[in-house]
């Protein structure tokens, strides 16, 4: 399975910059191997090869239903070796942060339209051919070719497969050239080797905030992308009805109904320290007269964020991974911290990494604070090895974006897999939204939570993670406590217990 880019930029050598990829470092999937090489790079052209080594059998081991007549056939397909789902995850694995748009080398580079040529040899255009692969690259601003292939050279009387060789030239960025074929790849084989639900609903009107609603074949992409789930189709051509090329702010973590956050993030790019000055402290809370001013009412989000951190200190824990890290105020605030040597923030959408990247001023923080941190995309319901053997992962306002049925599998990835020493979580107390001025009974705090939570709930939850895995848990609040509905948020603390 093989993908090109390539590109003539002066000095096209800049491309490596872009990908950020050594040509001898291999990547491992679960069904095979990655490799990135570069067969020219030179100043006038460059060219980098994605080639993904795929298992037939590991492909198919583990697979359930079929007959042991078919059994055999199911050995017997174009999986390894045509462009795919498969493919797609690979193209987002490997360069992850050049989708992201980030770039500090060449970060002006990054924000650029180049001319770009991408090649992938073999893609299943299936009922469709050369014409879909048009209609869906062509409106994106690509020139496209895509020359069907015989099912056997020796035998023409056969006709063409449904594979294609397909280049795609145009000039573009790179972020929104990969970010085109990773949502399209999919489309043109329709169909995925894993499940899909809700998150992939959520994924595609993410990657395609800032196109998919005007191409002229969303409903198609949608269809096709979603595996033909209706439901999800018109949900996220819902979502993308309103989508608009997100600002910085549109990214959010703990949403709070009805108020509006006013604190001043720290600025890792100016500062190594957590320590706020004193003086600025004061003024804050003292009119011009000298008299004491009405104390300011601390946003609830930012008041999670310090339960977060003293819990963090409090654990000595240096290695530190954001699961979910919505719009990065939270990385922020640990890359703030020497104390936390390595920031890792986490993303299911590399859009939301570009914003993070923005918000920290990536393209001019210092190298003393830009080699603490890591960017990554990756979904919370799937194991990652990147995130192996931490010493703590936070859940901030995050689990209730999860479709219940996925809990088990993002329990799975985080506590059986990743098995950091420390688990934070928080989210809403559904028992206290009768609060909140302007919220109906019922309604959550956000309109992409799949649930929330009461107490009870929640500690039920809690308490079945801890009878799964090696994890002891502490209950908390955080925010003003209500005597009868409790704290508007809730706090979980799992530690690993390595005896168990």
């Amino acid at each position: 399975m093989l993908l090109t880019v390539s590109t003539t930029v002066r000095p096209a050598t800049d491309l490596g910059f872009l990908l950020h990829k050594h040509p001898e470092r291999a990547q491992q999937f679960a069904a095979g191997t990655a490799h990135v090489f570069y067969p020219e790079a030179t100043v006038e052209r460059t060219t980098a090869t994605l080639l993904l080594d795929i298992d037939p059998v590991g492909l198919v081991r583990g697979r359930g239903g079929g007959s042991a007549v078919d059994a055999p056939a199911r050995y017997v397909d174009d999986r390894p070796y045509a462009a795919s789902s498969l493919l797609a995850v690979a193209l987002a694995g490997v360069f992850s942060t050049a989708m992201a748009g980030i770039c500090t080398s060449r970060p002006e580079l990054a924000a650029t339209a180049i001319p770009l040529r991408i090649r992938i040899p073999a893609v299943p255009c299936r009922d469709g051919g050369a014409a879909l692969a048009e209609r869906l690259f062509a409106p994106l601003g690509w020139a496209v070719e895509a020359r069907p292939a015989p099912l056997d050279p020796r035998f023409p009387e056969w006709g063409t497969a449904p594979h294609h060789d397909l280049t795609l030239t145009g000039t573009q960025r790179l972020a929104d050239a990969l970010t085109h074929v990773y949502v399209l790849l999919p489309v043109l084989d329709d169909g995925k080797h894993y499940y899909v639900g809700r998150d992939e609903a959520d994924k595609l009107v993410r990657e395609g905030a800032s196109w998919l609603g005007e191409h002229p074949e969303r409903h198609l992409i949608a269809r096709r992308y979603l595996a033909h789930r209706r439901g999800l189709a018109s949900f996220a051509l819902a979502q993308l009805a309103v989508a608009e090329d997100v600002p910085d702010e549109s990214i959010a973590t703990g949403f709070e109904p009805g108020l509006v956050p006013t604190e001043q993030e720290p600025d890792p790019a100016s500062t190594d320290s957590a320590s706020t000055d004193a003086a600025d402290v004061d003024a804050a809370d003292v009119d011009a007269a000298g008299a004491e001013a009405e104390p300011k009412r601390v946003p609830l989000a930012q008041q999670r964020r310090e339960v977060i951190l003293d819990v963090l200190r409090a654990a000595g824990a240096g290695r530190v991974a954001d699961l979910g890290c919505g719009d990065g105020k939270l990385v922020a605030a640990l890359l703030a911290d020497t104390a936390f040597t390595e920031v890792i923030a986490v993303d299911v959408s590399h859009r939301a990494l570009e914003l993070v990247a923005r918000r920290l001023h990536l393209d001019r923080m210092p190298e003393r604070v830009r080699g603490r941190l890591r960017l990554v995309a990756s979904s919370l319901t799937y194991r990652d090895a990147r995130l192996a053997g931490l010493d703590a992962a936070v859940l901030s306002e995050v689990v209730e974006h999860v479709d219940p049925p996925r809990l088990p599998a993002l329990a799975e990835a985080v506590l059986g897999a990743a098995r950091p020493r420390l688990v934070v979580i928080t989210t809403p107390n559904v028992e206290f939204n009768v609060r909140y001025e302007g919220l109906a009974a019922g309604t959550p705090r956000h309109r992409d939570h799949r649930f929330e939570w009461t107490r009870a709930e929640f500690a039920t939850w809690v308490r079945g993670l801890s009878a799964t895995y090696p994890y002891t848990a502490r209950l908390g609040g955080i925010g003003e406590t209500d005597p009868t509905l409790g704290a508007p948020t809730q706090l979980a603390i799992l530690e690993r217990q390595d005896d168990r």
